[in-house]
């Protein structure tokens, strides 16, 4: 059989592998960085075009998208102080309205280059390519629509541009799923391979699946990671807050000491790395925006309780970073 062939752009440098300083540094457009003057999110036209591009970037593998950013790079002066502080469960809406699909595998947050203010959008990539079911059209004056995007296309990046697929898009697709796979199965064998000596490896049948019958063993959601996993509790339950409704609860406890948004909430995860270590503050499914958990929302409260600079020192510490 002769070997799968890949394209140069398979090889090329991943969303995950371009640091943030390279995408600041940035002087044009790629295939994994796009640049928007600003976003208006009052605007339907700025919204085609922006959900266009994130489509497209996903599609096409992960990448940036860099708000405030002239075609070269150079600031535009913009203001993105909505662009910062809106929910990202918004942008999701607005993918999920022209796509069918719950995507909110995003980060938002805010930089600064030359005392110049940014947001970039850190975009991941997909398995399957998200497909357009319904038309991008908005309303350009004197009765006249444009269409950012028709129905039933899938738009990948195509050098600066975020243009329609072809076949050779579909297979750089299929060899990055193959390769994830393959990573997969190959970390899979190395942990058979170095177990150590007396471990046992399990094989088990179809049917052994996790329950959610009320008859089925309850867990609670731990950082303990010998703690025994048996029935799936519902995430709904454990994890009831978006990110929206935690800025609001939070704001709504510490009064007029400190308004936090929804870039405080991202900077915390970042820097205590809520995301990785902590699973009963922090849920989130494959196609939906990220869940809290009610201790989330008490940590967060009493962590400022005993240090009113706790927001201000997360965004700091992650700047740092």
């Amino acid at each position: 059989m002769a070997p799968l062939k890949r394209s140069k752009s398979y090889f090329l440098k991943t969303m995950k592998e371009m640091s943030l300083e390279k995408v600041k540094n940035a002087r044009r457009e790629s295939k994994y960085i796009d640049f928007k003057e600003k976003f208006d999110i009052s605007q339907a036209g700025e919204w085609c075009e922006i959900v266009k591009d994130i489509v497209a970037i996903a599609n096409s593998g992960g990448g940036w998208l860099l708000i405030g950013a002239r075609n070269d790079g150079s600031p535009s002066g913009a203001d993105v102080t909505d662009a910062l502080t809106m929910d990202p469960a918004q942008i999701t809406d607005k993918i999920c309205r022209y796509t069918g699909e719950q995507f909110s595998d995003f980060d938002i947050q805010e930089i600064e280059k030359n005392g110049n203010k940014f947001v970039a959008i850190q975009i991941n990539g997909v398995t399957i390519p998200l497909i357009f079911t319904q038309p991008g059209n908005y309303d350009i004056g004197g009765g006249k629509q444009k269409t950012a995007f028709g129905r039933g296309t899938i738009y990948f990046r195509h050098g600066a541009k975020s243009e329609p697929g072809n076949s050779k898009d579909l297979r750089d697709c299929i060899n990055r799923e193959i390769e994830q796979v393959r990573k997969s199965w190959l970390g899979n064998i190395r942990k058979v391979v170095t177990a150590p000596s007396g471990y046992k490896v399990n094989v088990l049948p179809p049917e052994i699946v996790e329950s959610s019958l009320p008859t089925a063993t309850q867990i609670r959601i731990v950082d303990d990671p010998s703690a025994p996993a048996y029935r799936k509790i519902s995430p709904d339950n454990t994890h009831p807050h978006r990110q929206k409704e935690i800025v609001r609860l939070v704001n709504q406890k510490i009064g007029e000491k400190r308004k936090i948004t929804s870039y405080d909430i991202f900077c915390v995860r970042k820097v205590y790395k809520i995301d990785k270590t902590k699973p009963n503050f922090f849920y989130k499914s494959k196609f939906a925006s990220p869940q809290y958990s009610e201790s989330f929302l008490n940590w967060l409260i009493e962590q400022f309780e005993k240090e009113s600079q706790f927001f201000d020192k997360a965004r700091q510490k992650w700047k740092e970073q």
